[in-house]
């Protein structure tokens, strides 16, 4: 179905990879069209309740954008390419179901930008990750300038934004990039437990939860209490309300209908 990814879908869980191994999973204009049009159908399926968004072949998550591509650009070229990259950035952000990150290896520039914009990210221990657009004249255009703040604070952001460095899995789990960092091999099961769990769980709370979060964070904290609080109540007029607490009590697991 698609040129540069792969797509697969079971139990509920859909696993996404960008499939350019050989160029380090990296992205050009073809290639965020394509993740572009794959969010899109996956925030309409049904039969998807969570997202795994990861790189193929071992090496990187996402390397970066193409250099290559990007060296030629114009001013209008750039402008039109970092939009298409903070379209996705925030689509992701707004599909009504979770997109966990799997970082297997590099993610860099806006590898790193695509993961930030996930609802969270584990990490394989070889993962290399940093923002190093200014040690090629640039500077991030993905978001990255604005989410690595939020996510770790902005003096750990403008230090890794200026200096261009990289940082391993367990210093970028500390600073709060990750939840977790698993050995290499144990990736993959280590993401799919979680998302399995998140699955068996109804549905519209989970779409409600994370919108509360994601649109909370641009809010007052009053503002954002009030929304909670509308999203709240608005989940006692679904089956899966009636259903969730009604199996609680009897003791039962529940058999959640995404209504």
């Amino acid at each position: 179905m698609y040129q540069d990814l792969l797509l697969e879908k079971k139990d509920g869980v859909a696993l996404l990879q960008v499939n350019r191994p050989k160029a380090l999973n990296t992205l050009n204009d073809a290639v965020l069209d394509q993740l572009l049009h794959a969010f899109e159908l996956l925030a309409l399926d049904r039969e998807v309740r969570v997202v795994v968004l990861t790189g193929a072949g071992g090496k990187a998550f996402v390397a970066g954008a193409d250099i290559a591509e990007m060296r030629s650009f114009d001013v209008e070229q750039a402008l039109a390419f970092s939009r298409k990259g903070q379209q996705l950035v925030h689509l992701i952000g707004k599909i009504p179901k979770p997109v966990i990150a799997a970082v297997n290896g590099f993610a860099l520039g806006g590898g790193l930008e695509l993961a930030m914009a996930c609802d969270f990210a584990f990490a394989s221990e070889k993962a290399k990750v940093g923002l190093p657009e200014v040690t090629l004249g640039i500077m991030p255009g993905f978001g990255g300038t604005q989410s690595m703040a939020r996510l770790i604070g902005r003096s750990r952001a403008n230090e890794l934004i200026f200096s261009g460095r990289l940082i391993g899995a367990a210093e970028a789990k500390n600073w709060g990039l990750f939840c977790d960092v698993f050995p290499a091999e144990g990736l993959m099961a280590g993401v799919m437990e979680t998302a399995a769990q998140i699955a068996g769980n109804a549905r519209l709370g989970v779409a409600h939860a994370k919108d509360a979060v994601k649109s909370g964070l641009d809010m007052s904290l009053a503002e954002g209490m009030g929304y909670e609080a509308l999203h709240f109540a608005s989940l006692f007029a679904t089956k899966d309300q009636k259903e969730g607490m009604t199996a609680f009590v009897e003791k039962r697991k529940p058999a959640f209908v995404g209504a």
